[in-house]
């Protein structure tokens, strides 16, 4: 499944940190949280945000590493 931008929703924001969620809906977690997924979303997730990813078969806790519209989004699993 593909990034649907309709999912992803804020659920906190403070000082320039943002905390997302994504359901994720029928897709994997390892599709959810491949590099790149969230690059649709390039221009409105920032470095230092976190997203908080809802799966078919589970989820996880990323970090956003580094973000820009040129480079895309890329993340870290914060939980296992």
């Amino acid at each position: 499944m593909d990034f649907t931008l309709r999912n992803l929703s804020v659920l906190a924001y403070a000082q320039g940190f943002t905390l997302w969620h994504y359901r994720a809906a029928a897709a994997p977690v390892a599709r959810a949280t491949a590099q790149g997924f969230f690059n649709p979303a390039s221009d409105m997730i920032a470095a230092g945000d976190m997203v908080l990813v809802s799966a078919a078969d589970g989820g996880r806790v990323l970090f956003v590493s580094s973000a820009s519209e040129a480079g895309g989004i890329a993340t870290t699993s914060l939980a296992g």
